[in-house]
């Protein structure tokens, strides 16, 4: 349930972010017209999503899809780790300049511009989850992912709307450097689960059933997988108490 709740708390916070960056620029910059197609683009890339998801979970039954959805999620949470490590500090500045480009075309171009950039940057973060949440829904009960999507989801919001009521207050840095450490430990999960799997389709050039019967601790339920699925905790837990007596440090020392 912890990847699914972290998974869908730092996707749905990337998604909430550009929703309200977008929202409230196009606000300030009197461009209140364009909001109708702001909020179409992201209802539109919420139904592609789920429509995603439902066609993943219809395939995703054997072991050479579960295999290939888990790296394809390996490769997805990596890339969405440096993206955001990349881009959180200038990401208002980012969506403020894109959608000052899409909206400076005249008439129906303006807000096909503004539709179209809503839809590929929702539908982006939603296609990330569609194909994490299958490769996790493989091992995980029903219930449990209902759970942590439910609680991610809210916390989401939570923290959404504190980072737009508050701004300054909320450390958005640090809520990205621990998910961050979070997440590359989960791609090292999700990378061992997808050779697991491929191994039991006798299909990699290799000894494929020794190669299988080796990964078997490092799965989920194994020995190893549960040292590591704790890493999942412990690690990020430790990152933020070690940025926290930093900041406090240094705050002692300015006083």
């Amino acid at each position: 349930m912890l990847q699914i709740l972290v998974i869908t708390l730092r996707e749905c916070i990337e998604a909430f972010l550009i929703v309200a960056i977008t929202i409230a620029y196009l606000r300030k910059t009197g461009r209140t017209a364009l909001l109708a197609p702001a909020y179409w683009g992201t209802a539109a890339a919420i139904a592609l999503s789920i429509v995603l998801g439902v066609a993943l979970a219809e395939v995703a039954v054997q072991p050479l899809w579960e295999g290939i959805l888990a790296a394809i999620a390996a490769a997805l949470v990596l890339g969405m780790v440096i993206y955001m490590l990349r881009a959180a500090k200038h990401l208002r500045t980012t969506i403020n300049a894109n959608l000052e480009s899409a909206a400076q075309k005249t008439g129906n171009g303006a807000a096909f511009g503004v539709f179209a950039f809503v839809l590929l940057m929702i539908t982006r973060e939603g296609m990330e989850t569609a194909f994490i949440v299958n490769a996790l829904a493989l091992k995980t009960q029903s219930m449990e992912m209902l759970a942590g999507a439910g609680i991610g989801i809210g916390l989401a919001a939570a923290v959404a709307w504190a980072w737009t009521r508050y701004g300054h207050r909320v450390r958005l840095d640090l809520f990205f450097q621990v998910t961050s450490i979070f997440l590359l430990l989960f791609v090292v999960q999700l990378l061992i689960y997808s050779f697991h799997e491929l191994s039991e389709t006798n299909l990699l050039p290799i000894d494929n059933e020794y190669w299988h019967e080796l990964t078997e601790p490092y799965g989920p339920e194994g020995f190893y997988g549960q040292w590591l699925s704790a890493g999942l905790v412990l690690v990020p837990l430790a990152w933020l108490a070690w940025s926290w007596l930093k900041t406090r440090g240094t705050r002692a020392v300015a006083a």
